[in-house]
């Protein structure tokens, strides 16, 4: 079991290693033939202009490669090409501090919400460029709010609560801002059957004639009043409206809120906060619905508004829930759907949908709205979420975000803050990566806004696509053979159709028979040793995925990865492999560098290599006779003067006893003592990779001590010693004494017992034999033979008892 693990953790240690090997060597494996197509491979690759840098055998990719790398190889770091991006910012207005009382009032124009406003970033592909944005939502800040109603006849009692809105709502955002603007905008539904009834009278009156009601001709969409600051003028004119009617349940509100969004011009959108509030009490049409009616066109998302109505509802189809969210977007919109309870589940939904909206519960009459309309402003102002435009294809963006009480958000989060009070000041980190150039290596620009409002942040994108060295670059230069390339950055360009380190080639010849028989060594079959590939008669090794190991020599017949191996180490980490074959460092000899020719390691303590027993070979003693041993053949495990040698020393040392008693701390000081309780604590040769002695020795009261004695690492000493005596003992007398008076008692026993059974087998024979003669015995043992009777019975035989 032990061995499957260890040859799984191998397994696995091999494919960490090669995997490592496979990441650094991105630089080469992207075969780059130029300094700018070097640089976008990735971040960390650089390219060696040094024109003596490539080696024989080597294609000019291989100028491309890690910096560290090219270093090792031989290139200096003034001739790295390795350009950095950077980031600039072009204009940084700080944030506004306004104040509602302040006596000059500033234009919405003149109010700074987002810093800095224009940045120019220059990238290089793999590497990001951040900065940071700050947020600071300003006091007093101007409002439009555009109020879109449903005038169906369901709508009929909420008209009548609508009708005061103006100047009750103006009071009320007062304490909001000090520059407000209302407008007014009702819906109906398309004109065109199957929603609403296309009969004359219908048109005219849609209204059920059960109800005695008079409504107004249905329509799409009407602009009643565009945005102004006149209260009274909104109740005024919407005072005046009056309700109308369709069949079917949805209604068309998106025709209607596409028109508020993108009819700038005729609702009156100024460059502030814009609020559009959605009321109805019912569902909505989409994007595809206009089939029921024979509409099939979709929505343009352009504006169609003549005499402030809405002319192509019957011609475009409904808008799609995609097209509308990219329109408020646009348009710095946000929404508000006051809708009654009934229908809350569909437009929370889609809320969800659209960033930057609300949902309110209106109640069934529409007397809430005012309310609902400050509490979702509330909810919708208390929020940033920062949007980009439209990146160019391989740039990215992330965002994190670092808002209120230190909260942080990275990912989708990293893009808003929420709970934001005015004058609260919240900062973005925003990281720009891109992967690749753009064709031609064009500047873009993009922008990123909070979502409803109006404010942005213009961001130039500047992409390195090519190294400064390229602009010194000489065409048609001598260098590239005849001048079929450009000389650029230490190496050729080779025009079109040209290939090889010189462009000495061209795509024609690349692989004729001809030049191929340059690339085979020795006339053999082989090209490049399979190494490699033949280009233009030459040979170009191949690259390894291992940035320091590669092929070199004209057939690439050699490298500097297939040398000995010592300790597994490539040439011992003595020596450097060239060709194949291990170049040693001073001091060191061996097919793999292993072998140290440096003596000192084999002086014995009398200066004498491996103490006259043995010679030094690769730093190492070789004892000529097998029972010495030892790093200078010192130690002689079975002769019997090892123990002997040591027995003083270590009397000394642990009993404070012996011949070196009082020179013990001079000739004593020469090894490591360690005491140990008994002697099963001692070393034991099996557990040992050294030479180690037992020994066992007597000191003058004939008590025995047991040691070890080894030498480990070739020079240090060490001696494990039991640190107590085994002396002989004296006899102990009482335990002798209570020892024979306990054997006499129990011999005593013994004989007792012995005696008492014989004589129970004694007495059981005599009265056996006496029970025998008893019954041997002629006469009636009931009657005394020598006793007689003085009467005399007689028995009358004729006596029958009568």
């Amino acid at each position: 079991m032990d061995l499957r693990l260890l040859s799984i953790a191998t397994l696995l240690g091999i494919l960490c290693f090669c995997s490592a090997q496979q990441e650094g060597s991105d630089c080469i494996k992207a075969n780059a033939q130029s300094c700018g197509e070097c640089i976008q491979v990735a971040e960390k690759c650089g390219w060696c202009t040094d024109i003596d840098f490539l080696k024989q055998g080597e294609s000019k990719s291989a100028r491309c490669d890690e910096l560290q790398s090219l270093i090792t190889k031989g290139c200096t770091k003034a001739k790295i090409e390795n350009p950095r991006g950077s980031t600039s910012i072009n204009k940084n207005k700080a944030v506004t501090n306004r104040k509602k009382d302040m006596a000059e009032k500033l234009k919405a124009d003149q109010i700074t919400q987002i810093q800095p406003q224009k940045l120019t970033l220059n990238l290089r592909s793999g590497e990001a460029q951040t900065f940071k944005l700050k947020f600071k939502r300003a006091e007093d800040y101007p409002i439009d709010l555009y109020y879109l109603m449903d005038l169906s006849f369901s709508m009929k009692d909420d008209l009548e609560n609508v009708k005061n809105l103006g100047t009750d709502l103006m009071r009320e955002m007062k304490e909001v801002t000090s520059d407000f603007k209302i407008g007014f905008g009702s819906f109906v539904e398309k004109t065109v059957m199957p929603y609403i009834s296309t009969t004359p009278a219908r048109l005219l009156n849609p209204c059920t004639s059960t109800n005695n009601d008079t409504c107004t001709s249905p329509f799409s969409y009407k602009n009643v009043l565009k945005l102004t600051e006149n209260g009274k003028e909104f109740n005024s004119l919407v005072s005046k409206q009056q309700i109308s009617g369709n069949l079917d349940s949805p209604e068309g509100g998106f025709d209607a809120i596409m028109q508020v969004a993108v009819c700038g011009d005729a609702i009156g959108w100024r460059n502030v906060t814009r609020l559009l509030v959605f009321s109805t009490d019912a569902g909505f049409h989409f994007a595809g619905d206009g089939k029921l009616g024979g509409i099939v066109l979709p929505n343009d998302g352009k504006c169609h508004l003549e005499n402030n109505m809405y002319t192509m509802s019957h011609y475009y189809d409904y808008p799609s829930i995609a097209h509308l969210v990219q329109k408020l977007s646009d348009n710095n919109i946000q929404t508000i759907f006051a809708v009654t309870e009934e229908f809350q589940p569909v437009y929370k939904e889609l809320k969800n949908l659209i960033p930057k909206s609300a949902v309110g519960t209106l109640s069934s009459n529409s007397s809430n709205v005012i309310k609902l309309i400050i509490d979702s402003y509330n909810s919708l102002s208390s929020e940033v979420i920062l949007e980009n435009g439209k990146l160019p294809e391989g740039v990215s963006i992330t965002y994190k975000s670092i808002c209120k009480n230190g909260w942080v958000g990275t990912g989708e989060n990293g893009r808003k803050c929420s709970n934001i009070s005015i004058g609260d000041e919240v900062s973005f980190e925003i990281a720009i990566k891109s992967e690749k150039c753009p064709p031609q290596g064009k500047s873009e620009t993009i922008t990123i806004k909070p979502l409803g409002f109006t404010e942005n942040v213009e961001i130039v994108l500047n992409f390195i696509c090519e190294c400064e060295c390229s602009k010194d670059g000489k065409p048609l230069s001598e260098m590239c053979h005849n001048g079929n390339g450009t000389f650029e950055c230490g190496a050729c360009r080779c025009n079109e159709g040209r290939i090889g380190r010189l462009c000495e080639c061209s795509t024609d010849e690349v692989r004729t028979d001809d030049l191929d028989a340059n690339c085979r060594k020795d006339n053999g079959t082989d090209i490049c040793s399979n190494n490699g590939d033949c280009v233009c008669g030459t040979c170009e090794c191949k690259k390894r995925e291992n940035p320091e190991e590669r092929y070199s020599g004209k057939f690439c017949e050699c490298d500097n990865f297939n040398c000995d191996r010592s300790s597994n180490k490539l040439c011992g980490g003595h020596g450097r492999c060239e060709c194949r074959v291990c170049i040693c460092d001073a001091n060191y000899t061996g097919s793999a560098c292993d072998c140290s020719l440096d003596t000192s390691t084999c002086l014995a303590a009398n200066k004498q290599i491996c103490n006259g027993r043995g010679t030094c070979e690769c730093g190492v003693c070789k004892c000529t006779n097998p029972k010495f041993q030892g790093p200078t053949c010192e130690i002689c495990p079975t002769c019997s003067g090892v123990c002997a040698e040591h027995k003083d020393c270590v009397q000394c040392r642990a009993f404070d006893t012996g011949e070196k008693k009082d020179t013990c701390e001079r000739d004593c000081s020469y090894f490591n003592l360690i005491r140990v309780k008994d002697r099963d604590k001692l070393p034991q040769p099996a557990d040992q990779s050294y030479p180690l002695s037992h020994c066992k020795e007597r000191d003058a009261n004939d008590c025995w001590f047991y040691y070890t004695y080894a030498v480990r690492n070739h020079t240090e000493r060490e001696v494990y010693v039991v640190d107590t005596l085994e002396c002989p003992a004296g006899p102990d007398i009482i335990p002798i004494v209570a020892g024979v008076v306990a054997g006499i008692v129990l011999i005593g026993l013994a004989l007792l017992l012995i005696w008492k059974l014989l004589m129970i087998i004694h007495d059981r024979r005599e009265f056996a034999k006496f029970e025998k003669e008893k019954m041997n015995a002629k006469w009636d043992t009931g009657v005394n033979p020598i006793y007689k009777s003085a009467v005399t019975t007689v028995f009358n035989p004729k006596y029958e008892g009568k």
